[in-house]
C-alpha cells in the first residue's frame, strides 16, 4: 500500500478505538498526524546503571536477557511476561558492579505476549528505558520501552542504518551505543485526552514517519499500537543543503528515514528562502520535531514549521488581495446625497471619520471590489462612516446591504439610519418594512416607477432597469437616459428596508421583492441575507456589523450572488492589535478610527470584590440614585438560569457568549465539548494551581431575583434580556428600557454589540474575572453614549494577586482599545480574542504565534510580495502554490477575512 499525507488512518491502524480517539482529536490523515505538534518535548533520559537506579526516577541502560517466562493470570484473565534482565557489561563502562532487575509486562492479547516473547528471548541484547520500582525486594520495572540490538559487532562508528534482519528477526538497532542514544532521546509530548495518552500519539505518529519513509515494522495484529515503536534513525547527516545548517547542529543526511521521508514529503518553501533564514527540509523538520535528536534540534524544527506557517499564510493573503483587482465590481462615484447627508449631521465629524470615509470613496469609486476593514473603539462613529458609503452607493444608482448580528442591532441599526436620513433636505426614506408591515411606499410601486423610467427604450433598456448587473455593459442612449432618470429619483428618494427572520411573511415577502427588483436602497438584515432567497441584483456594497460574528461562508454568499463582485466593508468594535490584523486581514485595506466623538466623557471603571458587603451596597446606592436621575443600568450575568449548563447566552441569531475563561494551560486545551459540559455547571480550578473550585457562575434569573428584593431598588422595575427570549419579546424588553419603564436590563452578552441606549450611565458585570478582556471592553462601551458621566462596575471573586485579578486591573486602568486587545493576546492567545470558530484551534495556523512571532510574519510578508512580484501565479512554485490553495480551502482552514 502506498502511503501518502492524504492516507487516512484508519487504512493504516487496525486498533479502532486508537482511530477513533486521534478522529476525536482532530487527526483523520496522516497529514494531521505530522502537524499534530508537540507542545514541548521532555528532558533527556540519563543513563544509569541498574546500581545507580533511582526508584521512580526515569533512566536508560543496556542489558542482556538472562530468562523469560509467561505466566497465566487465571484470576485476572490474560498473561503475565517476566523477563530477567543483567546489566553487567553496561555497569563496566559505568564503573559500578552489575545487577539483575525484572521485566515485567500484562496484556489480553496472546498475539502480543507471543511477539515479546521472541524479542526477549534468552540471550538477547537490549536498550532499556523505564522507571524502575521495587517488588518483593528486587528492582523492577513494568512496561518499559525496549530496543532489541543485533547479534555481532555493527558499524565502526555505532552508526544505524535502520531495521537489521538476521534470520527470521528484525532489529531495532544495530549496536548498543545506537541504541543508548536513541532511547535517551528527548521525546515529544502531547496534548491528550481521557481517550489517548500522549505516548500512544507519539508511537502512532512515529508509525506514520516509518510507514511514509518506507521503514515500518510489519507487527503481528494490534502489536503495533500496543508496544512504543522507537524510529530507526541515523544520528549523522542531513538533508538539508550543504551550508544550510548552522554550525554545531546535528543533521541526518545519510539517514534511511530521513531520505524516504524527503521523497514522500517535498519541500514547501522556496530553496532561496529556506538557505536565507537556515530553515529545515520539512521532512526533517518533522522528524526533528517527532523524532528530535535533542531539545536544541526540536526547537530548530519547530521554527522552520512556524515560518512555513507564515510564509503560506501571508502568501495565500497576497494572492487574494491581489486576485480580487481581477474582479469587475460597480463603480459608484455620485457622492452627492453622501455629502448632503454628512453636512445634515447635527455634530461635526471626527478626523479619522473623515479620512475614512474618503478612503472608502475612492476605493468604491473603482471598477474592482473594494475590500476594506474598519477597526473601530466602542463609540467612535462606525455606524457614520457606514452610512455615508451606503449613500453612496445609493446615490448612485445602486443598492447596499448592512449585515447585523442580532435583530436587535439590526433594528436598531434601520431606525438610526432611517433617522439620519429624515434628516437629509429633499430627501424621503420611507419607513421600510417593518417588523409587522412595510412602509407606505409598496415595494411594486417602486418597480413599476422604475420600469416607467425606461418607457422610451426597448426590451433591452427595461432588462437593464431590472437587472443592472448583467446588462451593465449593453445600454443604448434611451436607456442611459432611464439611468440617469433612475439616478436623480436616488437623490429623492433612498427607502431603508428590514430583512430579519422574525418578520411577518408578507412583511418578508414585500421586502425581498424590493431587493429583487434592483431598485436603489439600503437594506439591514440579519443572517437572513445570507439565504438563497435573498436577491440583490443591483448589489454594490456589503457592509458587515461585527464581522467574527459570521463565517467566511456566510460572507462570500453574498460576494457570489450575482456576476458583478460589489465591494466589501467588514466593521468591528472588537480591538485588534496592528499584529494581529496583518496575520488575519492581510487581504484587506485596514483603517482604524480611534478619536471618540465629543461630547464623550471616559468611562470610570471600578472592580469590586463580590464579597465585600459594604462596597456593594454602596455600588447599588450609587445606580439607584442614577436611576432616580432619569438614567439607566445594565446588569450582565454569564448564565440565563441556575440550570443552564452552558458557558454563555443560548442565542442561535448570533449573539455573543461569554467564552468563560481560566488562567489553567489544562484547562484551555480541553474540547469544546468538555469545556460546555464543565464550565459553567461543574467548577473549575482556580488559576490551575490546585487551589478550591469555584463557584457555580452567576445567572440572570438568580441575579434579578436578588437586586429586586434588595432596599436600595425598592420601587424599581427590573426587565430581563437572553438570546432564549423570543423576537417580540426582545423587542418590547428594549422598548421599555429605552424609555425607562424598566429603567434596569438584567441580561447575558446579548447586549454586548450594538445596543445604543443613551441613557444607560451603569453596568455593573457579575463574575467579570471569568471573561476576556476585549469582551469586557466591549461590554464597558455600551455605557455613556449620550454624553453624561458612567460607571462600570466588574463584580469579581478572584484571589488578590492572581492572574484574574491582573486581568481586570488592565480594563481598570486604560480605555485604550488596542492596548487591551494586546493584553488580552498576552493573557489568552489569539483564538479566544478573534473568535474560535474562525481562528486558534480550528485554523490553519497551529505554531504561528500573533503577538511573539510579529518579526517572522513581516519577514514571511516581505519575502512572499518579491516571490509574487516575480510570479504571481506561483506557477514555478509548485509545492507551494498547493499549500496555498489547502490553507484557503474549506471554512476550517481558511482565516482571510475571518
Amino acid at each position: 500500500m502506498s502511503i501518502t499525507l492524504n492516507t487516512t488512518m484508519s487504512s493504516i491502524m487496525t486498533n479502532k478505538r486508537r482511530v477513533g480517539a486521534l478522529k476525536s482529536l482532530g487527526v483523520v490523515t496522516v497529514g494531521d498526524a505530522l502537524t499534530y505538534y508537540p507542545f514541548r518535548v521532555a528532558d533527556p533520559v540519563p543513563l544509569r546503571a541498574l546500581r545507580e537506579a533511582r526508584i521512580g526516577e526515569r533512566m536508560a541502560f543496556s542489558a542482556s536477557v538472562r530468562g523469560m517466562r509467561v505466566v497465566p493470570m487465571n484470576v485476572r484473565r490474560g498473561y503475565r511476561l517476566e523477563a530477567v534482565v543483567d546489566d553487567g557489561d553496561f555497569a563496566v563502562s559505568r564503573h559500578v558492579a552489575g545487577a539483575a532487575a525484572r521485566l515485567v509486562f500484562f496484556s489480553y492479547k496472546k498475539q502480543y505476549v507471543d511477539w515479546l516473547s521472541m524479542r526477549l528471548r534468552s540471550g538477547a541484547i537490549v536498550v532499556i528505558a523505564g522507571e524502575p520500582s521495587e517488588f518483593n525486594g528486587q528492582l523492577q520495572f513494568t512496561h518499559p520501552e525496549i530496543m532489541t540490538v543485533a547479534p555481532g559487532s555493527g558499524p565502526a562508528d555505532g552508526e544505524y542504518s535502520g531495521v537489521v534482519q538476521m534470520s527470521a528477526l528484525k532489529y531495532d538497532a544495530d549496536t548498543v551505543e545506537a541504541g543508548l542514544r536513541r532511547i535517551s532521546r528527548p521525546r515529544p509530548v502531547y496534548h491528550a485526552s481521557s481517550r489517548i495518552s500522549s505516548e500512544h500519539i507519539h508511537e502512532s505518529i512515529v508509525q506514520c514517519i516509518e510507514l511514509l519513509a518506507g521503514t515500518g515494522q510489519d507487527l503481528p495484529g494490534d502489536a503495533a499500537t500496543e508496544v512504543p515503536q522507537t524510529m530507526k534513525t541515523m544520528e549523522d547527516g542531513g538533508i538539508s543543503g550543504a551550508g544550510t545548517a548552522p554550525a554545531g547542529a546535528e543533521s541526518r543526511s545519510g539517514n534511511a528515514v530521513a531520505v524516504g521521508l524527503a521523497r514522500a514529503i517535498p519541500d514547501v518553501l522556496p530553496e532561496s528562502v529556506r538557505e536565507s533564514n537556515h530553515l529545515l527540509h520539512r521532512a526533517e523538520a518533522f522528524l526533528a520535531i517527532h523524532d528530535p535528536l535533542s531539545t536544541a534540534d526540536f526547537k530548530r524544527a519547530i521554527g522552520t514549521m512556524r515560518y512555513e506557517e507564515a510564509f503560506v499564510s501571508q502568501t495565500a493573503l497576497l494572492q487574494s488581495r491581489s486576485n480580487v483587482r481581477k474582479d469587475a465590481a460597480l463603480p459608484c462615484a455620485g457622492v452627492a446625497l453622501r455629502d448632503r447627508f454628512i453636512e445634515s449631521l447635527p455634530f461635526p465629524l471626527t478626523g479619522g471619520q473623515r479620512e475614512v470615509i474618503d478612503d472608502i470613496g475612492v476605493d468604491m469609486a473603482r471598477e474592482y471590489p473594494m475590500q476594506r476593514l474598519l477597526q473601530g473603539e466602542v463609540g467612535s462613529g462606525k455606524t457614520v462612516v457606514a452610512v455615508a458609503a451606503m449613500l453612496q452607493a445609493a446615490g448612485s444608482g445602486h443598492q447596499a446591504v448592512l449585515v447585523a448580528p442580532t435583530q436587535v442591532l439590526a433594528e436598531q441599526h434601520h431606525a438610526t439610519i432611517s433617522a439620519m436620513l429624515c434628516a437629509i433636505d429633499g430627501v424621503e426614506t420611507g419607513d421600510g418594512p417593518s417588523r409587522d408591515a412595510l412602509s407606505p411606499n409598496d415595494p411594486a410601486d417602486l418597480i413599476k416607477a422604475t420600469e416607467s423610467a425606461a418607457d422610451d427604450g426597448d426590451a433591452k433598456g427595461r432588462a437593464a432597469v431590472k437587472h443592472p448587473v448583467k446588462h451593465s455593459g449593453a445600454r443604448s442612449g434611451k436607456q442611459d437616459g432611464a439611468a440617469h432618470a433612475q439616478s436623480d429619483a436616488n437623490t429623492r428618494h433612498v427607502p431603508v428596508i428590514l430583512l430579519t427572520g422574525g418578520m411577518k411573511l408578507a412583511a418578508r415577502r414585500r421586502a425581498l421583492a424590493l431587493a429583487a427588483s434592483g431598485a436603489p436602497c439600503i437594506i439591514v438584515a440579519t443572517h437572513a441575507a445570507f439565504s438563497k432567497t435573498f436577491q440583490a441584483p443591483n448589489l454594490a456594497l456589503v457592509v458587515i456589523d461585527e464581522q467574527h460574528r459570521f463565517g467566511v461562508e456566510q460572507r462570500e454568499s453574498l460576494r457570489t450572488k450575482n456576476d458583478v463582485v460589489p465591494h466589501l466593508l467588514v466593521m468591528t468594535a472588537t480591538p485588534i492589535p496592528r499584529t494581529a490584523a496583518m496575520t488575519w486581514f492581510g487581504d484587506l485595506d485596514i483603517s482604524w478610527l480611534t478619536e471618540l466623538p465629543g461630547g464623550r466623557k471616559p468611562i470610570r471603571t471600578f472592580i469590586v470584590p463580590e464579597d465585600d458587603g459594604r462596597m456593594m451596597g454602596s455600588m447599588f446606592a450609587h445606580i439607584r440614585g442614577r436611576i432616580d436621575a432619569g438614567e439607566r443600568a445594565y446588569v450582565v450575568c454569564p448564565r440565563i438560569d441556575a440550570d443552564d449548563e452552558s458557558d454563555g447566552d443560548d442565542d442561535t441569531s448570533g449573539a455573543s457568549q461569554i467564552g468563560v475563561y481560566d488562567d489553567s494551560d489544562a484547562y484551555r486545551r480541553e474540547s469544546a465539548a468538555a469545556a460546555a459540559n464543565t464550565a459553567a455547571s461543574a467548577p473549575s480550578q482556580e488559576d490551575g494551581d490546585g487551589a478550591p473550585s469555584r463557584p457555580p457562575l452567576h445567572s440572570v434569573a438568580e441575579i434579578e431575583r436578588r437586586l429586586s428584593s434588595l432596599p436600595q431598588f425598592r420601587g424599581v422595575r427590573f426587565a430581563t434580556l437572553t438570546g432564549r427570549d423570543d423576537d417580540a419579546t426582545k423587542q418590547q424588553v428594549m422598548a421599555d428600557f429605552a424609555d425607562g419603564a424598566t429603567p434596569v436590563l438584567v441580561a447575558t452578552t446579548v447586549i454586548e454589540v450594538g445596543v445604543d441606549v443613551p441613557q444607560a450611565s451603569c453596568i455593573v458585570i457579575f463574575d467579570a474575572d471569568r471573561y476576556g478582556l476585549s469582551q469586557l471592553h466591549q461590554l464597558r462601551g455600551r455605557v455613556g453614549r449620550g454624553g453624561t458621566d458612567s460607571w462600570a462596575f466588574l463584580i469579581s471573586r478572584a484571589e488578590d494577586g492572581g492572574p484574574a485579578q491582573q486581568r481586570l486591573q488592565v480594563i481598570q486602568g486604560t480605555l485604550d482599545g488596542a492596548q487591551i486587545a494586546q493584553a488580552d493576546l498576552e493573557f489568552r492567545g489569539a483564538g479566544d480574542v478573534l473568535g474560535d470558530a474562525q481562528s486558534g484551534g480550528k485554523s490553519g495556523l497551529k505554531l504561528l504565534r500573533v503577538v511573539k512571532d510579529v518579526k517572522i510574519i513581516a519577514d514571511a510578508r516581505e519575502r512572499a510580495g518579491r516571490l509574487l512580484a516575480d510570479d504571481p501565479d506561483l506557477s514555478g512554485e509548485v509545492e507551494l502554490a498547493g499549500a496555498v490553495l489547502d490553507f484557503t480551502r474549506g471554512n476550517e482552514t481558511f482565516l482571510t477575512s475571518s
